[in-house]
């Protein structure tokens, strides 16, 4: 799942991104507004983490102008803990959950997973579809026989966001825009190398390649 964080304090910026990368997010920062509201608007994001007090343009205006334009992208406002009207004004503008500064990376984990569910039309506490299970703390595909594989970081971000959208068919640029961050090196074979290695895993029957359009990955 790709993330775009809109902060200004480069050391929490910093933290985060280790934290969130770590969890098996990929994360695109802005230090303003004004950056962040193009970035959040031009590019295809799974949920936004948006800071209120920004240079530039404040997180609040920014935010209204997203949903003016229509962006429906999940977002999540960081407040300082006591500004209750903050969270408030946030939520009045559009905002799907808050959360109050400082706070603790694995609520931070927890909520973004459950905005990406929640998205996806999926309500369960897990990710599960047609008998497979993805263990989203230990990174790991659990199949319905019960026996569970370890998956890289890239492994686990892109079989996640194939989950997310079952019996939908995905392009290559659709996955590249959720898998990888917006500067890194995207080769024209990764998805293939990818979903080799996720097969040799999970079954090779689980993703199907339809040439020309992208993949799937069905309920079964």
């Amino acid at each position: 799942m790709r993330l775009l964080l809109v902060e200004d304090d480069a050391g929490l910026a910093a933290e985060l991104q280790k934290a969130l990368k770590s969890a098996g997010f990929v994360l695109d920062r802005a230090g303003d507004g004004i950056t962040g509201e193009a970035l959040g608007a031009g590019e295809s994001y799974d949920v936004i983490l948006l800071d209120l007090g920004l240079p530039g343009r404040p997180g609040l205006t920014v935010l209204r102008n997203w949903r003016a334009r229509g962006l429906t992208t999940p977002v999540l406002v960081l407040t300082a803990r006591d500004a209750w009207h903050e969270r408030v004004d946030g939520l009045k503008a559009g905002a799907d959950d808050y959360l109050g500064k400082p706070f603790h990376i694995e609520e931070l984990v927890a909520r973004v997973n459950a905005l990406t569910r929640r998205a996806a039309g999926n309500l369960r506490r897990g990710l599960e579809v047609g008998g497979l299970c993805l263990d989203e703390d230990l990174q790991r595909a659990i199949r319905d026989d019960g026996t569970a594989h370890e998956l890289t970081g890239t492994e686990f971000r892109l079989l996640r966001y194939l989950m997310l959208n079952p019996d939908r068919i995905l392009s290559k640029g659709q996955i590249m825009d959720h898998v990888y961050e917006l500067e890194a090196d995207r080769g024209s074979n990764l998805i293939e190398v990818y979903v080799r290695r996720l097969r040799e895993k999970i079954g090779k029957d689980r993703i199907q390649t339809l040439r020309g359009r992208g993949y799937l990955f069905p309920r079964r």
